[in-house]
């Protein structure tokens, strides 16, 4: 018999691992993190096998009791971890079996820690997925809400980060209102590929006993199961995935910090970061440094680089289980709460901006913003589109020489580049006029912008 400190395979060995390979194999100091799920997984799995007739209804109450007082005991921190026992699941099975006794040593039946470890996985990061869409769903109910309030804000539009055109700021946000939401979708859609159950694969090939996986799916709450059984204990796809969907939900967060930290720059002037969610310099006493946006910008790079670790993982395995996947958690799980720490602390630094909209509007009408309304003034009046262009072109080379905007130009010197031009001109070439004439579904016009809202909160009570 093997000694109680021995490992629940070491029957094998004729030695014992070595201590330099006990603690480098070990994966309890960061995989403790799926206990409560082992837990769940692990009860699940004995209903069923009681249900089956594989083991008795006295051993399934013993473990079930054992699991009682096992979750009281994390729940309250004094529950002790061990690296000698390598993860959560064997820690948790021998604390159930130094309880229960052989009840405890019965759980097992029917399983492996392969299948046991991809469902407790997917158990974990089915809630984390529910969590960071609660949190999304609240960013955009705070870009919402200042878009609202930004709807008729003009401020100018870049390309290639120069001045192209003048949009509203409730345009600008909705942008990102947009961008997030189908972040969500892909979220959802992410987690039914989750929510499919590996148990019942045992180590690669099925187990011999016979099982009910549909029953512990229904308790569990998975929609569907793994089929194969292979694939089930083998692949780690669902993981990349969220991997992918949360790099996309940084790259979008990211983007938008770029643009806030160049809005606070005194050459923007634009925005106002409230204070708690700056810094300042050790020497320099003047200094307000958009820390929170940076922070955003550098752990986007961070979670890309999951993204890539998983992928380049996963890349060199055969079928089926390798060891590899002991390294797929700490990734999963540091996503995870990267998004969880940033999208909290956006929705927060959002709701403390502060907007100068006359700086928005000064900068809009630098820049010949309203140029292309110009040239759709005159192919409104009969002028082909290429030859508008030129003609405008024109009236921005005579306007940059004379140091003047189109709209400060007289209408004598407009008429100059085109006889069509009339006295009504000038009203095209307000910001407050290029952003009305784009009055349609999409549109940066203040109409079409509280349109939008409108829409998007119909959407979300639906």
């Amino acid at each position: 018999m093997a000694e109680p400190t021995a490992k629940n395979w070491s029957g094998r060995f004729s030695e014992p691992v070595d201590e330099l390979v006990k603690i480098y194999t070990a994966s309890v100091g960061f995989d403790y993190r799926l206990a409560e799920c082992d837990i769940q997984g692990s009860l699940a799995h004995a209903r069923m096998l009681a249900h089956c007739g594989v083991i008795s209804g006295t051993d399934l109450q013993d473990i079930e009791r054992g699991m009682a007082q096992i979750t009281g005991e994390i729940q309250s921190g004094s529950f002790t971890w061990s690296v000698d026992l390598e993860d959560v699941h064997l820690n948790i099975e021998r604390r159930l079996t130094d309880l229960v006794g052989d009840a405890g040593k019965r759980l097992h039946t029917g399983r492996s820690r392969n299948d046991q470890v991809a469902t407790d996985l997917r158990l974990w990061l089915r809630s984390a997925i529910d969590g960071i869409d609660g949190l999304l769903h609240a960013l955009r109910e705070v870009l919402l809400t200042l878009a609202q309030a930004h709807a008729d804000t003009v401020m100018p539009g870049f390309t290639h980060l120069q001045v192209a055109q003048p949009v509203s700021f409730g345009h600008h946000l909705l942008a990102y209102h947009e961008m997030l939401g189908r972040d969500r979708e892909r979220l959802s859609d992410c987690r039914r590929r989750v929510n499919r159950l590996p148990l019942g694969a045992a180590a690669l090939a099925g187990t011999t006993y016979p099982i009910e996986r549909q029953m512990v799916a229904t308790e569990l709450g998975f929609e569907a199961l793994c089929e194969n059984s292979l694939d089930a204990v083998s692949d780690r796809d669902f993981a990349i995935e969220f991997c992918a969907a949360g790099a996309l939900i940084m790259t979008h967060l990211s983007r938008f910090s770029e643009e806030l930290i160049l809005w606070m720059n005194p050459r923007f002037g634009f925005i106002r970061l409230a204070d708690r969610f700056c810094t300042g310099s050790s020497i320099m006493p003047q200094k307000k440094n958009p820390d929170v946006p940076e922070l955003v910008r550098g752990k986007t790079g961070r979670i890309n680089g999951h993204l890539v670790g998983l992928l380049t993982l996963m890349k060199g395995q055969p079928l089926a289980y390798n060891k590899d996947n002991q390294e797929d958690k700490e990734p999963v799980f540091d996503t995870a709460d990267t998004l969880v720490a940033t999208l909290r602390i956006f929705s927060a630094m959002l709701g403390g901006l502060t907007v100068d909209a006359a700086a928005m509007r000064r900068a809009a009408q630098e820049g010949f913003s309203t140029a292309t309304d110009l040239a759709d003034y005159l192919v409104k009046r009969g002028l082909p589109f290429r030859e508008a262009h030129e003609a405008v072109a024109l009236a921005v080379r005579f306007a940059a020489a004379e140091g003047r905007d189109l709209a400060a130009l007289t209408l004598e010197e407009l008429r100059g580049f085109d006889a069509r031009i009339e006295e009504d001109v000038f009203a095209v070439l307000s910001v407050e006029g290029s952003l009305a004439a784009r009055n349609h579904r999409g549109g940066t016009a203040p109409e079409q912008v509280r349109a939008a809202i409108a829409r998007a909160r119909s959407s979300e009570q639906g």
